[in-house]
Order: structure tokens, then sequence, then C-alpha cells
């Protein structure tokens, strides 16, 4: 039988997503195996599973910080055990308000955000000192993707100063996220990410304050992981590591990471003899990209016909002699969005059994 197929796998309602304990396994002490199996030398993002059962799983390894994009995901890494926990976003007054909450009730652990504003600092500053709190800030480094952060510069170098004067305000140092690297070419991606990382030592060596006291560097997402891992002095942040997708297999062959969620549906209806009707809609998988959005496991899909909230249509060359109730199995092309759409993940465990995992951090709040 496939790895990918549970025990009992008829009696599961679809749509379902899939994990697989043991490729998830597999996929984090490859992440350590990369930074020399030393686990301070990774800060995970926990956006992609949201799930406090696969944090459980890092922090078993001694990886204890992890950075999320909304609170809720900075609570599960802490019900998983994390001790170190930073904002992602540059928050608003609201959300710096509910983080500085989320960290009053639990003052053993390390609370950090990043910022790239002025103002922002300024507004950070007056709200810790007015709540006798302490904040890490991260300055959020713009290095070419231009989504967020500041360039290197003199404006960068003011936050960093700035922070540095503020006594309810700590230094944690650069935060920098080269999304925009996307290049297949182990090569081409590494001479870019050199590009980048050659430009900001220069800056860094230029200016005198930053030049006589070196900050860390948390650098880079899952495409550059390997590029980041390769400079002893950086922090590494990959995410979608962890549970692999169809997009980033096909696109970076170089990482070695296992599949580890699968989405599982159903043939609905048979519309014409060379066409099937899936219930793999917008509603289970992730719809923001042009198709191919799954990369099926067990079944040849020549096109996709249309896609709709319930929906699925695909013409195959196999319709003709696949019934409606087939199990189909299929990668998402983006894992992270697809994980957000569902409540829970269905582990399948390897003695069989199959537990359910809430995907409690797809929420806007938990208890902040």
């Amino acid at each position: 039988m496939p790895w990918y197929v549970p025990p009992g796998a008829e009696g599961i309602s679809t749509p379902a997503l899939l994990v697989y304990p043991e490729r998830i396994e597999e996929n984090v002490q490859r992440m350590l195996h990369m930074v020399g199996n030393d686990p301070l030398r990774l800060w995970p993002h926990v956006k992609t599973s949201k799930c406090r059962h696969i944090i459980e799983r890092m922090v078993a390894h001694g990886i204890r910080r992890f950075k999320g994009a909304t609170l809720p995901e900075l609570e599960i890494a802490l019900q998983a055990g994390a001790t170190d926990l930073l904002l992602a976003m540059q928050p608003s007054a609201a959300i710096a308000g509910r983080l500085l909450d989320l960290a009053a009730a639990n003052p053993s652990a390390r609370f950090h955000a990043v910022v790239d504003d002025m103002q922002t600092l300024h507004r950070l500053e007056a709200l810790t000192r007015k709540r006798n709190q302490t904040l890490t800030i991260w300055v959020d480094l713009d290095v070419g993707m231009h989504r967020t952060g500041i360039a290197p510069g003199p404006e960068a170098a003011a936050l960093i100063e700035t922070v540095a004067k503020c006594p309810t305000l700590e230094t944690g140092g650069w935060h920098a996220y080269d999304g925009h690297l996307h290049q297949s070419s182990v090569e081409e991606r590494r001479g870019a990410c050199r590009e980048w990382s050659r430009a900001f030592k220069q800056w860094l060596a230029s200016t005198p304050l930053l030049k006589d006291h070196p900050l860390p560097l948390i650098a880079g997402g899952t495409p550059t992981f390997p590029m980041h891992a390769e400079a002893s002095d950086r922090i590494c942040s990959p995410g979608t590591s962890v549970l692999w997708d169809a997009g980033y297999a096909e696109h970076f062959p170089d990482l070695a990471f296992e599949w580890a969620c699968v989405l599982m549906g159903r043939v609905v209806s048979k519309p014409t003899p060379e066409s099937l009707c899936l219930d793999l809609g917008h509603k289970s998988v992730a719809s923001e990209m042009p198709h191919p959005r799954l990369h099926f496991l067990n079944l040849a899909v020549d096109a996709f016909l249309g896609h709709s909230e319930e929906h699925l249509v695909v013409s195959s060359p196999e319709a003709p002699r696949t019934p409606v109730g087939t199990l189909v199995y299929a990668i998402p092309r983006h894992v992270c969005p697809t994980v957000a759409l569902h409540q829970e993940l269905l582990a399948i465990q390897e003695e069989g059994e199959m537990v359910s995992w809430p995907v409690a951090a797809r929420q806007r709040r938990l208890n902040f």
C-alpha cells in the first residue's frame, strides 16, 4: 500500500488533511543537520503548521525559539514549550497591547517583535514604559523583496540606536527575509543571497556604531535556508520545510525534505466520460495561484477544468474507469495557506492509529 494511504481510509470524511509524524520527524532532523545540529541556529516560522503538536516535535529536539505572524501562532508555540517568541509582523497599536498581555501572562518566556518604522518604535517604547514591561526589538530590513522592512542605511541605524536608548526595549538584532529569491538553480540562488549579504556587511562596516557593536541576524526563509546555514553566525528561519509542498519540491529540488502533508478527497461526480469532479474546492486547498494547485499522487490529470468553493473538475485519462467515491490523494502546491483552511490535521501514526491534531492558530484570536 502506498505510504500516503491511511488504514481505514474509506471511513474518513473528505476533504481531509493528513500528516505523517515520521516524515515530520525526518524533516526536523534534516533542518537540524543543515545547521550542524545546533538548535540555537534555528528560529522557525510556525505559519506552516499552525499546530501545537508539530511544534512540540521541534521542541523535543531542543528548538525553542519560534516566530509567527499572528498572536495565536505565538500562543501555540508557547503551549508547545517555546521560550522565545518573535512576532514577525510589525505590531499595530491594538496588536502591541495584546502582545504585552500575552507576555505578562507568560513571564518565563521572552517576547520579541520586528520593527521598521520609528513611529511604531516610539509607540512600543511608550507602551512598555507605561506597563513596566520589556520587549526585545529586531529591526526588519528590506533586502530586496520590497514588502516589509527598511533598507540598510541611516534610518535603519537610527532605529537600532533608538532601541539601545530605551530602558524598556532590548536590542535583538537584525531580521531579513529574502523571500524574493526563487531561483531553481542553487548557484543562482546562492549568488543572489551573497549579493544582498555582501551589501549588508559593507553597510555595517561603513557605519562606526554598527561596526563596533555586531548584532545577531535572523535571515531568510526556506528557499535560502541552505545558503544562510552555511554562515555560522546566522540564525535561520525556515517554515515550509516541516511539511513541504509541491511548489517548493518543484522549484527547489536541492532541498531534500519529505512530503509530510497530503490532501485527501473523493470523486463526487462524473460530469463527462473524460472528466471527474472532486470535493477539493477553494475551501480545502490554497487557490491564490494558477493551476496546478495540487500534485496528485494516484490520479493522472490532463487539465484543470473548473475550480469553485466546493468542487474541482479535472480531465483525466483514468476517468472512464474511475467510479464515483474513489479516493484521491494530492500534495498542495502551497501548504501554508492550505493548512489554514482546515480545523484539524489527521495524524497517521506508524502503528496505524489516526489522531486529530487541531490547527488552533488558524484563528485570529485564541486567549489574547
